[in-house]
């Protein structure tokens, strides 16, 4: 999909042809004499249309207005959020057939994070998935272009909220992919596709060289499937050699039956979605290949299937992880903790400023918080704080959660160093202290996705969260360093054009 941003006043904006215009009417709207603004007037004079974030008034072949669709939309205060609200009450119109070239132009001064939410917003209303659906229609919205008063101020605002985009749009289409599309192999593909990026190299472990690392968690989700494990490692290079990178593990379980300890038959099929974690690694390493910041990033995926066969690892079996420490596999189910503390042991190789992990990984989680807010459990106040405000500002919300020592008692074993559960209460917290035992010293956080990684029922789909938390701190991270000196800042370039391919090469 094409966006433009362009310089466009309400005037200019009557003269655009498209098949759709959108006005932004935002509350203390102030008409001029166009055509546009006399028709949005008459609307909240007689109550037709209200400023509120979302109300609408659709229009066709209005009077001197090229436009064959207009909608007033109300924005409300123009925050992101309003803006977000606003475009997702009309998402329906988006996907409309007729619909290929769409105008969304700001009747006030446009914000920049609001610019940005607009973006995303469309893009999400427009998306489609059709990768193994050759009769479905395809998107047709293939060019939209975003009208504000004054381009300039928030030029920046727009390219990342495209670059944004394309990293959401990547994570989604390979979490929607059923699992026998996206095998632990296609999912290394993936990732080596993103090497044709700036900046990013792509190196793929198989099994035996995972076996010489000695990660013998990870290969033993691994051992009950015929699909060959993967440990996926992407380096995004974009300040000096010196400087820490940033680690982001995820969760790349490409189908969970639960393996011996198996998982009821309803909605089974929603497991292939237990890799969202690192669709989320790939969608952030497709935004740095657009965003071009000025910090280091390593994408480290764990990739398996956990199935059931006569190799499968079996509840009371001892597996030795990398870190030597020993484990007792209790639940067979709980096996993303598995594949992901082989790695986080991995992680320290790379000296990381801090590392962060994504995971779909308990259903405590979603009963903890439901679909709104990732859960996020951290070693260290400052990261969680700059998690937390990322999340804030990309509108990808997450909470924290305690890390109390007590919470790790039921993680004692009589055969091993630990087991791998600790029972039903605080779920998602003794799964992350299961996971803390991996880490070392360094800066760690764990975000758990459980119930924000994909929507169930009619609905049913990948969100691509957190790719908007994740790249956020990314981004705030990379400032930050930067005005310390510590890094010499990359700027991106920003044109008024932004053009992403939505499905992986």
């Amino acid at each position: 999909m094409n966006f433009d941003l362009k310089t466009l006043e309400l005037t200019a904006a009557a003269t655009e042809k498209c098949d759709l215009l959108v006005v932004l009417v935002p509350e203390g709207f102030r008409p001029g004499q166009d055509a546009l603004s006399v028709l949005a007037a008459h609307a909240l004079k007689c109550g037709d249309l209200k400023a509120k974030a979302g109300t609408h008034l659709q229009l066709y072949l209005a009077p001197a207005v090229s436009a064959r669709r207009v909608v007033l939309l109300g924005a409300g205060n123009g925050s992101a959020r309003a803006i977000r609200q606003a475009l997702q009450a009309i998402a329906t119109t988006f996907k409309l057939p007729q619909v290929k070239r769409a105008v969304v132009c700001f009747a006030g001064e446009a914000q920049p994070d609001g610019v940005s939410a607009a973006v995303q917003a469309v893009a999400d209303a427009s998306y489609v998935y059709a990768t193994t659906k050759p009769k479905a229609e395809a998107r047709t919205l293939n060019r939209v272009v975003i009208g504000v008063v004054h381009a300039e101020p928030v030029r920046e605002a727009f390219a990342h909220g495209v670059g944004l985009v394309a990293g959401v749009e990547f994570a989604r289409e390979w979490g929607n992919r059923p699992a026998n599309h996206a095998t632990p192999s296609l999912l290394a593909d993936a990732a080596k596709s993103l090497g044709s990026q700036p900046r990013i190299q792509c190196k793929v472990h198989g099994p035996a060289e995972v076996a010489r690392l000695g990660m013998g968690a990870f290969m033993a989700v691994a051992r009950g499937s015929e699909e060959p494990l993967r440990l996926i490692e992407l380096r995004y290079r974009g300040a000096s050699k010196s400087d820490a990178p940033v680690v982001l593990v995820g969760k790349g379980i490409t189908f969970d039956t639960g393996g011996i300890s198996i998982k009821p038959a309803a909605e089974m099929d929603e497991m292939k979605f237990d890799m969202c974690g690192a669709a989320s690694v790939l969608g952030v390493f497709r935004a740095l290949g657009e965003l071009q910041p000025a910090i280091n990033v390593v994408g480290l995926i764990p990739a398996c299937e956990n199935m059931p066969d006569g190799r499968a690892v079996k509840p009371g079996d001892v597996v030795t992880s990398m870190s030597g420490q020993t484990i007792e596999v209790l639940n067979t189910d709980a096996e993303g903790r598995l594949v992901l503390c082989d790695v986080l042991t991995y992680a320290a190789r790379f000296k990381p400023a801090a590392v962060v992990d994504i995971a779909t990984l308990t259903g405590a989680c979603v009963i903890a918080l439901g679909s709104v807010r990732s859960g996020l459990f951290a070693n260290n106040d400052v990261l969680a704080a700059a998690l937390s405000a990322a999340g804030d500002e990309a509108q990808d919300l997450c909470w924290r959660m305690p890390l109390d020592e007590d919470y790790a008692e039921g993680l004692k074993s009589n055969f091993a160093d630990m087991g791998n559960v600790a029972g039903r209460a605080g779920g998602s917290i003794t799964a992350a202290k299961f996971l803390q035992r991996f880490v070392g010293e360094f800066p760690w956080a764990h975000l758990d996705i459980a119930g924000t990684a994909w929507k169930s029922g009619a609905g049913k789909g990948s969100t691509g969260r957190p790719v908007g938390l994740l790249v956020h701190y990314l981004l705030g991270h990379a400032q930050q360093r930067s005005a310390t000196g510590t890094v010499k800042a990359v700027k991106p370039a920003l044109p008024s054009r932004r053009k992403f391919q939505s499905k992986p090469a």
